[in-house]
């Protein structure tokens, strides 16, 4: 079982208390005129002012009590993508295991929506796990049954080939691709409670509508209705798959109570070690993580670096800030021999990073770090958390583009870290030395200082030394905690009294 199943399996037994009712609002769409964003605004708007019903099903034949091996035994039939002959396709993908949100879907073609009706026909069953010699369901089967999410493909990689490049499933989260990296970590539509004192609760989307493509589109544009005790939302996406996957949100909220807890733009990712520290880690591999790092451009223009950690206890940093200009979980370290996994390849596991539109205001990144004893749980969380917290009976406009790839490209003459380690130090016990790598980029050597501040304990032996490596650069310090139990560090590098060089930021605690 991968870790995205045991997270999904997590976040419905938290909900699972919801009656099983579908509520779709229908009477808000007025189905004589065209299908635009307004009229999902609308339906978010209409649902607010009622409670919420999650649209849970009773799962029966073929789709109950299945295993994790039997669902997966359950494929779409190529022959009954939507859209075929297009610049995209799609999948619909069954209810069953963890996923039993009745999701609806809609195609839209010249602004008339048209619903597609579930049926088990649009599925191939595994005859190793099922009992239907050709792979179709007998009729009748799961008439009460509805989808679960949808796929989407695109030639990414090839001409021809059909690659997965985003999928809508569990939840409000979602995943995507660029050219040339393998499914990591995962975005949501929202989070509420992450990292707060309240419950946490996992907002819904309960209806999709995705406008027919032409033939020659690159870009694919569809709409999602987000449903939750607390809140209601109209989301609007467009996406463009390719070196880098680049998704548009348009989002509007429309909150059924106050909300200070408030997570925008979330990213969920796993970090469960690394150089930074391998303490009881007996593992043959050099590192194990979606991502190595939290990447900031704040308001003001300074350039942030956090690397994630594995920390002993749950762990929460907030990062104010105004009107950020971007920020993202990030996979830094992209050669195999950073991991030696033949198999899961972390080395092309994309980056995603956000980029907030107009008007977000004052508030702070947020970053949720929880101790895990394996790679099969989702432990790190980033997103936006407002200053002013949402109003019951408002509405709230956002837009943020959302980017998936393998590197986050700036042409600025500033160095970026590259790797955090640390460890007890050999010749004292009581202090810890610590390891910080940079890459210069275009900056040269000479005249190079490091720069540090700390919270905290006692910095000791501060030195920058050059490396083997072309361009990598190792500031080394030795960090004595004293009676302290917890401390926050800066780190920077100035050339000629500027500042050169990213900031690292790092949590030091026992």
């Amino acid at each position: 079982m991968d870790r995205r199943t045991l997270l999904e399996t997590f976040v419905l037994g938290l909900a699972g208390a919801h009656l099983p009712l579908f509520a779709t609002a229908a009477s808000a769409q007025d189905s004589s005129k065209p299908f635009s964003f307004d009229s999902v605004i609308a339906l978010a708007r209409e649902a607010a002012g009622k409670p919420y019903n999650r649209p849970m099903m009773k799962l029966t034949e073929p789709f109950a009590d299945l295993k994790y091996d039997q669902y997966r035994a359950i494929r779409f039939r190529d022959d009954k993508r939507l859209f075929l002959g297009a610049g995209f396709q799609a999948e619909l993908l069954p209810p069953g295991f963890s996923y039993q949100d009745k999701i609806e879907i809609n195609v839209v073609t010249g602004g008339k929506v048209e619903p597609v009706a579930f049926s088990t026909d649009f599925f191939a069953f595994h005859p190793n796990y099922f009992p239907y010699p050709d792979g179709r369901a007998p009729a009748g089967l799961g008439a009460d049954m509805g989808f679960s999410g949808v796929r989407f493909r695109h030639p990414v990689n090839r001409p021809g080939v059909w690659d997965e490049f985003a999928v809508f499933q569990g939840a409000s989260y979602f995943r995507a691709v660029a050219r040339d990296t393998l499914y990591g970590l995962s975005a949501r539509g929202l989070a509420i409670g992450s990292g707060g004192s309240e419950p946490e609760e996992f907002p819904v989307f309960t209806r999709f509508w995705i406008e027919e493509p032409a033939p020659e589109d690159r870009v694919l544009r569809f709409s999602a209705l987000l449903d939750s005790d607390s809140v209601t939302g109209a989301y609007d996406f467009s996406i463009e798959p390719g070196r880098e996957t680049v998704t548009q949100l348009r989002v509007v909220l429309f909150p059924r109570r106050d909300i200070a807890s408030i997570g925008i733009a979330p990213l969920t990712s796993m970090y469960f070690f690394g150089p930074e520290s391998r303490t009881g880690i007996d593992d043959f591999r050099n590192a194990v993580h979606d991502s190595d790092g939290l990447r900031m451009v704040n308001g003001s223009g300074e350039r942030l670096w956090r690397p994630l950690r594995n920390p002993p206890g749950i762990e929460t940093s907030a990062f104010s800030d105004e009107n950020p200009r971007s920020f993202g979980l990030i996979q830094r370290a992209r050669n195999f021999s950073d991991y030696e996994d033949a198999e899961t390849h972390y080395e092309r596991r994309p980056s995603a990073w956000v980029e907030p539109g107009e008007g977000w205001g004052k508030g702070a990144v947020m970053l949720v770090e929880i101790p895990s004893g394996d790679e099969f749980a989702d432990n790190i969380v980033a997103f936006w958390r407002p200053e002013t917290p949402l109003k019951e009976g408002s509405q709230v406009d956002l837009s943020y583009r959302l980017t998936w790839g393998l590197v986050q490209e700036e042409e600025l003459p500033f160095a970026t870290v590259a790797a955090t380690r640390s460890g007890i130090s050999i010749l004292d016990t009581r202090e810890r030395v610590f390891a910080v790598d940079f890459d210069l980029g275009e900056i040269t050597f000479s005249g190079v200082t490091p720069r540090i501040e700390v919270t905290a304990g006692q910095i000791k032996g501060l030195s920058v030394i050059e490396l083997p490596a072309p361009g990598i650069v190792r500031v080394g310090f030795h960090f004595l905690p004293g009676e302290a139990k917890s401390a926050e560090f800066r780190l920077w590098l100035e050339s000629e009294g500027v500042k050169a060089s990213e900031i690292w930021l790092y949590r030091w605690s026992v």
